[in-house]
């Protein structure tokens, strides 16, 4: 997404967000497509982290307008945090695939892309899934 959409969706100042709570926010997004039911316990399993350090990381991205908690607790994304979790995603499961495809182990390009992801341009990263398309037999990214 494009600073220029984040600005028209009133999102520009969330662009700020550190490394660790885009992180969080991969997260709950990636929980999330296996259960509509994410728990503070769940998000801290799958990061290693202890519930008061999910708790206020949590609590900092539901001030940011980023996370919900409904009635029995559970969190779920609000529209921004989607979008921008969305993002993430994508820039991590596209820079995994380009590791790896120029011959980089799997577990390897998949810890580098969890760090790239949070500090690549958006202008960098569209040419690199413009190179991936182009290079691509079926013009795709998969």
């Amino acid at each position: 997404m494009s600073p220029a959409s984040l600005k028209v969706l009133g999102m520009e100042e969330i662009m700020a967000l550190q490394e660790s709570g885009e992180m969080y926010l991969e997260t709950i997004y990636v929980l999330s497509q296996t259960s509509n039911a994410v728990r503070g316990i769940d998000i801290g399993e799958h990061m290693g982290f202890s519930k008061p350090s999910v708790s206020r990381a949590v609590g900092l991205l539901k001030n940011e307008g980023l996370v919900k908690k409904d009635g029995d607790g559970f969190i779920r994304l609000t529209e921004a945090g989607e979008i921008l979790a969305k993002r993430i995603y994508e820039r991590h499961t596209v820079l995994s695939k380009l590791l790896m495809d120029l011959g980089v182990d799997e577990e390897t390009a998949t810890e580098d892309a969890c760090r790239i992801e949070h500090y690549i341009s958006d202008k960098s990263f569209e040419a690199i899934k413009a190179r991936m398309r182009q290079t691509s037999p079926t013009g795709e990214i998969s």
